[in-house]
């Protein structure tokens, strides 16, 4: 599986944006690595260890039959009052253009203008230069 894909989470969020994947050191694989590097809270991930996610072998929520839950509306509401970024948004860009055009998407949403790094969702900025978004 090419990297770009595994780091798009069954939730939806974009691991390749993340503060923790984007650190020098000890950094996250994304929800479809190794728990190395990964926090407590990621691993012990509600989402990530869905019991429907992983009896269906879906790889995102929203082909669930519960979709969207309760877990998951609690996330896109944190993410889009603190970072701007829905979760619940991407998976239906997913689902509607595909995951490739998505992340496609992404790479060009987050990409740092001044010098080719990641802006970060959480922070703001491109973590390699300081740039900030607009």
């Amino acid at each position: 599986m090419p990297a770009e894909i595994r780091l798009i989470a069954p939730c939806g969020m974009n691991c390749g944006v993340c503060a923790a994947h984007l650190r020098k050191d000890r950094k996250c694989p994304g929800c479809y690595g190794e728990d190395i590097n990964k926090s407590a809270s990621s691993i012990k991930c509600i989402i990530r260890n869905c019991e429907m996610i992983k009896l269906s072998q879906s790889k995102f929520c929203f082909e669930c039959e519960k979709y969207p839950c309760k877990r998951l509306k609690q996330l896109d509401k944190r993410y889009r009052t603190k970072y701007k970024m829905s979760m619940m948004e991407n998976l239906e860009s997913i689902k509607g253009i595909g995951l490739s055009a998505f992340i496609g998407n992404e790479l060009e949403r987050w990409h740092c203008i001044k010098c080719g790094g990641v802006i970060c969702v959480h922070r703001g900025y491109c973590l390699h230069c300081g740039a900030i978004t607009e």
